[in-house]
């Protein structure tokens, strides 16, 4: 299952933007187990001393950014979740620098964060690979759109890529 068998219908537009960075020809598991390895491999590179750099005031730090890309897989992770148990609850959208800001990411290592990301996606990649081409397909309602199962798990795919461009382009 790639990013072409996605529908439109599957999806907010609002996230095509982070879809569409994660390639026609990728699996939805090839693209999971690849992220890991580079985003990891990616972290891993960055100097300690430059994980708490903001390129501007107001600015999310590097570490700030990691935990974003984290807290944002668990909420995916456990919206692909339900939706692909056929909860027919609406879920909430959340406040990204809510979060962020409650996080204490700053107070975390290097090391913390990559455990930590390594940890989520590893259960990521478990969840999504326990479930069938049913469930994959089942829709739910989140943030008052239509959100497919596969389509979430394109979602911390295209996100995690989107924030590591971001890092690439604007912190280092």
């Amino acid at each position: 299952m790639t990013v072409k068998d996605l529908n439109i219908n599957e999806f907010n537009s609002y996230y095509s933007t982070y879809i569409n960075l994660v390639g026609e020809n990728i699996s939805l598991f090839e693209g999971l187990k690849l992220g890991q390895k580079q985003t990891s491999d990616f972290i891993e590179s960055i100097d300690e001393n430059k994980m708490g750099y903001a390129y501007d005031e107001g600015k999310w730090t590097i570490k700030e950014v990691v935990q974003h890309i984290i807290d944002c897989e668990r909420v995916f992770t456990f919206r692909a979740f339900c939706i692909s148990r056929n909860d027919k609850a609406e879920f909430p959208g959340f406040d990204q620098d809510e979060y962020v800001s409650s996080s204490e990411a700053n107070k975390k290592t290097k090391l913390d964060l990559l455990n930590e990301y390594n940890t989520q996606r590893t259960a990521t990649i478990a969840m999504f690979e326990s479930l069938n081409e049913t469930m994959l397909k089942n829709k739910g309602t989140a943030s008052n759109s239509i959100l497919s199962t596969r389509a979430a798990g394109f979602i911390i795919i295209g996100h995690e890529l989107h924030h590591c461009n971001v890092i690439q382009e604007k912190y280092l």
